[in-house]
């Protein structure tokens, strides 16, 4: 019997009604206006709140991955960070398929393109309750109609470099991108959030490992870091698409989250 992964947090962070779903993110799409970005897109960072307060930004990412070409069956390499499971380097979740109220999604190891690691263990249950890998896979599901295989890691502690190294050769190839999911500052006052997330973003458009590191503030820093240096590795450059935070968009400005959207480009 394959092992099936049931949402976890439809009706909470995204509707669970197929219909109103789909109309959300479609409304989403049709905001962004048209991207003017030149280049063959490797990979996109988007937010993962729930979708009224971070859905509009993450549109913004997933508008890129909208004009892929729909005959070529991606393999989509999704990089989440863990809130619930304590993970050391990165864990591999044990799913065969997952399941969204838009449907089945095929679920592949990444070891299984990439060779053994000693990064990548595997940790059953690291992504069955994981919103940041969840809230993903509707965008996707949504903007890729030639399908997709899904490639799954949720991510603790680690040396980046290290991972990208092991990424490497898979993420160069032509029908594999690259999606890391992040939130940016979390409760700061408004101004002084968009203080801080400029700091981040500046350091993700610099591909500045360094300064993401000591200055950046993201709950998915080690999935930003892990794709600064596989974009200075394979020669991507990067360009900021939309950044706003809760203040903008569904909350008060007292206490905010910051969302931003970059694509990376070969």
């Amino acid at each position: 019997m394959e092992n099936v992964r049931e949402p976890a947090v439809a009706d909470m962070f995204y509707s669970g009604d197929e219909d109103t779903l789909k109309r959300m993110i479609l409304e989403y799409l049709e905001r962004v206006p048209a991207l003017e970005v030149s280049g063959q897109v490797k990979a996109i960072i988007a937010p993962h709140a729930g979708y009224i307060y971070s859905g509009q930004v993450a549109a913004y990412s997933y508008k890129l991955l909208k004009g892929l070409d729909p005959e070529v069956r991606w393999k989509i390499l999704l990089l989440g960070p863990s809130h619930h499971v304590p993970i050391s380097g990165a864990a591999a979740p044990a799913f065969e398929k997952w399941k969204t109220p838009l449907g089945i999604v095929e679920v592949k190891d990444v070891r299984e393109e990439m060779g053994e690691s000693d990064l990548i263990s595997d940790i059953p249950d690291a992504g069955a309750e994981e919103h940041s890998l969840e809230v993903q896979v509707p965008f996707l599901q949504m903007v890729l109609k030639g399908g997709f295989d899904l490639y799954p890691l949720v991510l603790g502690n680690f040396r980046a470099e290290l991972l990208a190294e092991e990424l490497a050769e898979f993420c160069s190839r032509d029908d594999v991108i690259t999606v890391v999911s992040s939130d940016l500052s979390h409760y700061l006052p408004y101004d002084d959030a968009k203080e801080v997330d400029h700091v981040t973003s500046k350091a993700i458009c610099d591909l500045d490992a360094r300064s993401m590191e000591t200055d950046g503030d993201a709950c998915g820093k080690m999935g930003i870091l892990t794709l600064i240096h596989l974009a200075k590795k394979l020669k991507w450059r990067c360009k900021i698409l939309d950044y706003k935070n809760s203040g903008d968009t569904a909350g008060n400005k007292d206490k905010v989250v910051g969302y931003g959207s970059w694509g990376f480009l070969k």
